[in-house]
């Protein structure tokens, strides 16, 4: 059961962070930036996400342990 709820958070946080990249890319474009710079914007905003749930996760194993 545990393997299944950890896939599960890991989708989750792919799927969040597929979805504000989509829509950092899209307000972009919308603002006027090259699609160059709005895949590059879309690419920061999803390795942002990524990079925080991995320290809210980094953080929650160091309290729990």
């Amino acid at each position: 059961m545990t393997v299944a709820v950890i896939l599960l958070a890991t989708a989750l946080v792919i799927v969040v962070a597929l979805l504000a990249a989509a829509g950092a890319g899209k307000l972009a474009r919308m603002d006027g930036a090259t699609y160059p710079a709005a895949l590059t914007r879309a690419a920061v905003t999803f390795a942002a996400v990524i990079t925080l749930a991995a320290t809210v996760v980094s953080v929650f194993v160091t309290l729990l342990t």
